[in-house]
């Protein structure tokens, strides 16, 4: 059961485009490719990061697992993982990798810039 993290309740993840250089380390060429990352709120960050760990020091692989936007189970290669502390618990993020066959590109333009919380607004957003 090592080899995956379940999401067992709660919606779908939404997923969010990633612009950050130090990925590159992550991929053989110039191009982040489909990488996205999620958050997800947890009891146990630094279980979850460990085991991501414990996995990629063995050399095998460990997958993000979830039920998509329309009830269908998927999986999703995890790339980078970490958590954070809130006042509300843990927070993890994760880093997976998608096919372009799983991704659909959602552009979304708020009317009040208020209400974007994002430092970019033009920013796509990854949906599974």
């Amino acid at each position: 059961m090592d080899d995956k993290i379940t999401i067992i309740e709660g919606p779908p993840p939404t997923f969010a485009a990633v612009h950050d250089s130090w990925l590159l380390g992550l991929h053989e060429g110039m191009q982040v490719g489909n990488v996205v990352v999620t958050q997800l709120r947890t009891f146990n960050g630094p279980e979850l990061v460990e085991r991501c760990h414990r996995s990629w020091r063995n050399r095998q692989p460990i997958n993000l697992e979830f039920r998509n936007a329309d009830g269908l189970q998927q999986q999703a290669p995890i790339v980078a993982a970490r958590y954070v502390e809130t006042e509300e618990g843990h927070l993890l993020i994760l880093w997976i990798r998608v096919s372009n066959d799983e991704v659909q590109l959602e552009l979304g333009y708020e009317d009040d810039l208020g209400d974007i919380d994002d430092e970019d607004p033009d920013r796509p957003d990854w949906s599974l």
